[in-house]
């Protein structure tokens, strides 16, 4: 390096983006330790130092890069003393800018680890190594996009695992994140119940049971944030289907949920994405409508002086709302929530049981999980047969098109309805594998139920009164202060079968007299005719 060389001023770049462009290149601090001893051998004069973690693909996109170049402009500065060329520019504009300065001479040196590019170089050889740099970016951006739309295409999502699944970075797949699997499936039954909003589940999540995100290097490990839930419950990748740019793809990962759930969650959020806020919390709004036009019943609060004490006391009513204009409703009364409380205590007594006949109940569960499980694997058989049937005909209607038997339109079209119907036989193929598990869930939690739901009802609290209903019933109405149910199918089952046996049972008085040889017999008739219900 020549006397005049030396003194010039030097800048010191550094760069380093966290995109995958310079995923292989030394991090900031260590460019800076390099470049400041390059400075020291070269007996170079450092001005000032400029760090800056921006990608170089697009020009205007880094402040200090141009604040820099704005200084050597006004002269405040000779040269650039930089890692690679690469950290000045990715881009043709950028570039161009570096290129004319240094040929104008207004940019005198620009030193890097292995070597100096001068004003007087030939341009080619600086235009060449840009270029490189460019056409690196192009070629990275190309196979990026190639890598990504391959792997949604073999059904699986790029990026990172959304809350309750995790990427495995063995087979660059996403897994079940089996520590938060259940936890997000649980938030989404209480959404579904159509019970809680979106704040009170997130609540539950963080507060009582205790969830924590999945903890990575520098993120992770805390509570989830309100707006992940919201995300959580608007993605369709808990269904099973891959949303990316505006295409779905089916994708290969474990559902959380069916579609039709993930259907029924929009519709209660609303096309806002966020429930409707609410003034006051009342136990049963939201959930019972008007027999007579079919709107949903509110409530509100009032105060009533007792004369006699002069105590004031405060009820809650429930009444129609009478909001649909197109019908004209009679129904003008109000009901308390009192005594709406005791008809669903009177409902309640009608579908519970002893906890003996439970007992019974689920002695015979294991005994029919056997004829459940063969019955399960014909259903099975008959809708794979159908599922590939459907592929059968898409394959045909693809070969049809590749022939040119049908035109764009009618392939797209024929197309579309031929993949909605695959993905919800898939669909309905899922739900059958887990039929087995899920009736043998389904019938203890309808004896538990029966068992216990009274007695939690005239206990348990707001939410848990409201939880009891919906689980009872799925549309309770109300006509002329009269609360009417419809018992889901399974309760009825046990109403029915349960009530003579009861009057058998009760007969027997065990409580007060021993078992001989004829109550045995009579006991075991009767548990016999309950393992048949």
């Amino acid at each position: 390096m020549n006397t005049k060389e030396q003194k010039l001023r030097y800048f010191i770049y550094a760069r380093k983006s966290s995109e995958s462009e310079d995923r292989q290149v030394q991090s900031i601090d260590d460019q800076v330790n390099r470049l400041k001893k390059l400075a020291t051998d070269l007996n170079l004069s450092i001005k000032k130092t400029y760090t800056e973690a921006k990608s170089a693909k697009k020009p205007d996109n880094r402040p200090l890069f141009d604040e820099m170049l704005k200084k050597i402009e006004n002269g405040e500065a000779d040269g650039i003393l930089c890692w690679q060329i690469n950290r000045l520019s990715r881009n043709p504009i950028d570039s161009g800018k570096i290129s004319w300065l240094l040929q104008r001479g207004v940019l005198k040196s620009i030193q890097t680890i292995d070597r100096q590019y001068l004003p007087e170089d030939n341009v080619l050889l600086f235009s060449v190594e840009t270029g490189v740099a460019n056409q690196f970016i192009l070629d990275l951006s190309k196979n990026v996009r190639r890598g990504i739309q391959s792997k949604l295409e073999n059904g699986w999502r790029p990026g990172m695992a959304p809350v309750g699944y995790k990427n495995d970075l063995y087979t660059h797949t996403i897994v079940k994140d089996d520590e938060r699997f259940n936890l997000i499936r649980k938030a989404w039954d209480l959404m579904l119940t159509g019970n809680y909003t979106v704040p009170q589940i997130w609540n539950k999540l963080n507060n009582e049971w205790g969830f924590r995100t999945f903890q990575k290097k520098r993120i992770g490990g805390k509570p989830l944030a309100l707006s992940g839930l919201y995300k959580v419950f608007t993605n369709v990748f808990y269904a099973g289907t891959i949303l990316h740019k505006g295409q779905t793809y089916e994708g290969k990962h474990e559902p959380m949920i069916t579609f039709q759930e993930y259907d029924k969650v929009q519709i209660i959020l609303g096309r806002a994405g966020k429930p409707r806020p609410k003034t006051h919390s009342f136990t049963f709004t939201g959930m019972i409508k008007c027999d007579e036009c079919g709107c949903f019943h509110t409530a509100e609060h009032k105060k009533k002086l007792i004369k006699s004490t002069g105590e004031i006391k405060e009820y809650t009513y429930y009444h129609c709302t009478r909001k649909k204009v197109s019908v004209k409703c009679s129904q003008k009364k109000v009901l308390s929530e009192e005594k709406l409380e005791e008809q669903i205590n009177d409902v309640l007594e009608d579908y519970s049981i002893l906890p003996k006949f439970r007992e019974w109940a689920l002695e015979v569960l294991s005994e029919k999980n056997d004829i459940e499980i063969e019955d399960r694997t014909k259903v099975y058989e008959m809708q794979h047969k159908n599922l590939i049937d459907t592929q059968k005909e898409l394959d045909e209607l693809t070969r049809m098109r590749y022939r040119n038997l049908i035109d764009d339109d009618m392939f797209l079209k024929e197309k579309e309805t031929l993949q909605k119907k695959i993905t919800e036989m898939k669909d309905a193929l899922r739900q059958t594998e887990k039929r087995a598990e899920n009736w043998l869930e389904l019938t203890e939690k309808t004896f538990n139920f029966a068992t216990y739901a009274r007695i939690k009802f005239n206990k348990g609290t707001a939410e848990e009164k409201k939880e009891i209903l919906s689980a009872l019933c799925s549309n309770p109405l109300i006509r002329d202060q009269k609360l009417l149910i419809q018992a889901e199918e399974w309760f009825e089952t046990v109403k029915v079968g349960y009530q003579p046996l009861l009057q058998e049972y009760l007969r027997l008085e065990l409580d007060k007299h021993p078992l001989n040889k004829a109550k045995s017999e009579q006991l075991s008739s009767l548990i016999t005719q309950w393992h048949g219900q």
